[in-house]
């Protein structure tokens, strides 16, 4: 597996802006940091989990996707939008047109040999209420969902996992939010 990133320093006026790029590739994250004499400033990640689900994605389109994430940055840092930059924590899918998953908590909660993932799915900030959400196996890519819940008025859904051979193999989910032709996907890893 290779490792992918960009740095790149942009001086605007007496500030020099360190853009820090690089593919989380075990969380299947693309994450952009800007940092100002070390101390981080801004902060902005998109999940390729459901890319990466689809036949034929490559580490190439991966790396293709981070370099415009990349140079969306820097164009914002040099055009002084700082201010705009990684506004929030809720991590979209890439293109950022589409829901937000949060993980919360994970708990055994007397299920035997099944997790309880607790997410929230949210729309611009505001809590999605009756989305459909699905956990599947983190591969094979065409496996069929291990459960599938709909969240509450608060976004909020319990959803139970079987710790099938292949979630026990990865220490992995993908959990992918569904609504109003709108969808999210993240790949979630945990200890056992």
């Amino acid at each position: 597996m290779t490792i992918f990133g960009f740095n790149t320093d942009v001086k605007l006026g007496d500030v020099v802006y360190h853009v820090q790029s690089e593919a989380r590739q075990n969380d299947l994250l693309l994450q952009t940091m800007v940092f100002v004499k070390g101390a981080c400033v801004g902060k902005h990640a998109v999940s390729y989990a459901h890319m990466s689900m689809q036949q034929g994605f490559s580490e190439g389109a991966m790396h293709e996707l981070l370099k415009a994430q990349h140079k969306a940055a820097l164009d914002m840092v040099q055009q002084g939008q700082m201010a705009e930059f990684g506004g929030g924590t809720e991590v979209q899918d890439v293109g950022g047109i589409g829901l937000a998953l949060k993980w919360t908590r994970i708990s055994p909660e007397n299920l035997g040999a099944s997790l309880l993932f607790h997410v929230q799915v949210s729309d611009g900030r505001a809590p999605v209420n009756s989305a459909r959400v699905a956990a599947f196996p983190c591969s094979p890519q065409d496996a069929e969902a291990l459960s599938h819940a709909t969240t509450d008025a608060e976004g909020n859904v319990a959803l139970p996992v079987a710790l099938t051979e292949d979630v026990e193999r990865d220490l992995a989910v993908m959990i992918q939010a569904t609504s109003g032709g709108k969808s999210a996907t993240r790949k979630f890893r945990f200890r056992k």
